[in-house]
């Protein structure tokens, strides 16, 4: 009687189990309406954006020294920094690496952080806008 009562106990927590892992299995299809004007929002925005003046925002110099040393760390900075941009600029007498293109200082800080890991004399800065 007592073995038949413990068979029983194990069957129902096995079919319980069971049953939970087939009735929480579940699939669907989403199926997002969208006004056609939004895409041609977002396309516009990226035009703007992509269009803003771009001294307006923070950079990060890395070198500033001789071209071939300049070359290099530029080369090295993308092999270990591909999220950023990097380019290669000549203020007389130096050839300069500045990398990245941040919208605030605090996008530009955190990125700071990361690339003195690798350039400990990096800095931050806002380049000076060109008069007309």
């Amino acid at each position: 009687m007592k073995l038949l009562k413990i068979k029983e106990t194990i069957l129902s927590v096995f079919i319980t189990f069971a049953l939970t892992g087939i009735c929480s299995a579940q699939q669907g299809t989403v199926i997002v309406n969208q006004d056609p004007e939004i895409t041609e929002l977002l396309a516009l925005k990226k035009e703007i954006n992509t269009n803003e003046d771009a001294s307006d925002r923070y950079k990060i110099q890395i070198y500033s020294g001789r071209r071939s040393t300049a070359e290099s760390n530029q080369t090295d900075f993308k092999g270990n920094y591909s999220q950023w941009s990097s380019k290669l600029v000549y203020e007389t007498p130096n050839y300069k690496v500045w990398i990245g293109s941040f919208r605030s200082r605090l996008e530009a800080e955190r990125a700071l952080l990361k690339v003195k890991k690798k350039f400990p004399n990096a800095f931050l800065f806002k380049p000076k806008k060109k008069k007309e």
